[in-house]
């Protein structure tokens, strides 16, 4: 039997976290390949731009706790409710916004190697009253984009693991020259 995941029309704010139980070359066909991410999802068509699928081990310092809440703005509420299954979380994840499907209501049925790990961030009344809004500045926008958050963090690791090595190396040539 295959889980349904039903989004609401209008969801935006809404982040899917889902664990991959597949070979890391399963995983980057996924991120890669046309189509392929939707296909699993049982989607015609998914906004790839909404979508990040990578190795947490990427995260480095940041950690996938870190990444969600400085680069994707999930509320601390949200983080610490579903804190300790995120963070059991290890290989390849999908993180996926609800901007995706366009604030159009939306069921996915996930292949089983997709396994719903968290649902962040609240389904919001829906006001549009039927119209959208299509002005780039009624388009919400992130904080920082989910690549250019993973790129911040990997310089944070590398620099703070550069800052340690140096102090070590200093203690050392200090306890030598003694």
């Amino acid at each position: 039997m295959v889980d349904v995941i039903e989004i609401p029309k209008g969801a935006r704010d809404q982040v899917l976290v889902f664990a991959l139980d597949m070979p890391a070359e399963q995983a980057r066909f996924l991120r890669e390949e046309d189509g392929a991410l939707a296909q699993v999802l049982g989607l015609a068509e998914l906004d790839m731009e909404q979508a990040e699928i990578f190795p947490v081990e990427d995260l480095e310092g940041l950690g996938l706790l870190g990444y969600l809440r400085e680069g994707l703005g999930v509320p601390e509420a949200d983080l610490s409710e579903h804190g300790m299954a995120l963070d059991g979380i290890t290989g390849w994840v999908l993180v996926l916004r609800a901007r995706a499907f366009d604030g159009a209501e939306t069921r996915l049925t996930p292949a089983d190697s997709l396994t719903l790990v968290a649902r962040l961030g609240e389904s919001r009344t829906d006001w549009s009253a039927g119209t959208s809004l299509r002005s780039d500045a009624a388009q919400p926008k992130l904080r920082v984009a989910p690549r250019e958050a993973r790129n911040r963090a990997r310089r944070i690791g590398s620099t703070l693991f550069a800052i340690v090595m140096g102090l070590l190396l200093a203690l050392v040539l200090f306890l030598l020259l003694r």
